[in-house]
């Protein structure tokens, strides 16, 4: 995750992935290279689930669906033209040691601020009554599960290491833009009475927008562009981001 949530958080849990490509919001499964059609893992499937409930709902503007259809098209685009995968029978070597203790705590985390947190607060306020909180936190999980799911996508061995940085980025800037709104959302609520829920939880709602734009804030500009982002392309261009297989073999 990804993540999303970790380096990205991919809703992803240390244990769970061997071959793992991290970036600070939601990382996911490398698949092995079959040659053979991709199919979407658990998780995708789980954020893909989350994306139609709250689209359906009418709480997502079609903005935040674009954003969704855009990074799809774009993705592909900057494959084909821009970073293609240098040799197609290849395996690309994560950036960073998908064993780390460290990193496996910050996915843990982030995921469970970024998503778990906000999808119960959610849930609570559909029994609340609190639309208004409801619809302010909607499009950050909707984003998030947007960047779970094409962070699946974007470990296949048809992508390169760039592509793999672009997903995470873009969508941890647009979400800041939701989290902003979000965070002003939360903090209008009580000085104009418009809080449909409880006191509680208009102060769990302001702590969630606040921790989320705290740590989405310091993903993108402490982590995915100082740090991740430049290993990446020095992996990408030295020759370094890949290996054969039969040299992991």
């Amino acid at each position: 995750m990804s993540g999303g949530v970790g380096p990205t958080c991919d809703i992803t849990f240390p244990k769970e992935e061997q071959t793992l490509e991290t970036s600070p919001n939601i990382t996911s499964k490398t698949p092995k290279k079959t040659g053979k059609i991709f199919f979407l893992s658990l998780r995708q499937l789980n954020c893909l689930v989350i994306m139609i409930v709250l689209a359906a709902s009418g709480m997502v503007s079609l903005e935040d669906f674009g954003v969704f259809i855009f990074s799809a098209i774009y993705m592909f685009f900057l494959s084909k033209f821009a970073f293609p995968t240098k040799i197609p029978t290849i395996q690309q070597k994560p950036v960073f040691d998908p064993n780390s203790k460290i990193l496996g705590f910050y996915i843990f985390f982030a995921a469970v601020i970024g998503l778990f947190l906000p999808i119960l607060y959610i849930s609570h306020g559909i029994l609340e009554g609190d639309k208004e909180g409801i619809k302010a936190a909607a499009p950050h999980v909707f984003l998030l599960a947007s960047q779970v799911f094409m962070e699946g996508v974007s470990v296949s061995d048809r992508f390169s290491l760039p592509i793999r940085v672009f997903i995470p980025v873009f969508f941890n800037s647009c979400r800041l833009i939701t989290l902003k709104e979000w965070l002003i959302e939360e903090m209008m609520k009580g000085s104009e009475g418009r809080n449909g829920g409880s006191c509680a939880r208009l102060w769990v709602g302001r702590a969630l927008a606040v921790a989320n734009v705290t740590l989405w804030s310091y993903n993108l500009f402490g982590f995915l562009l100082p740090v991740y982002l430049p290993r990446s392309f020095k992996k990408y261009y030295s020759g370094n981001g890949s290996t054969t297989t039969s040299k992991e073999d």
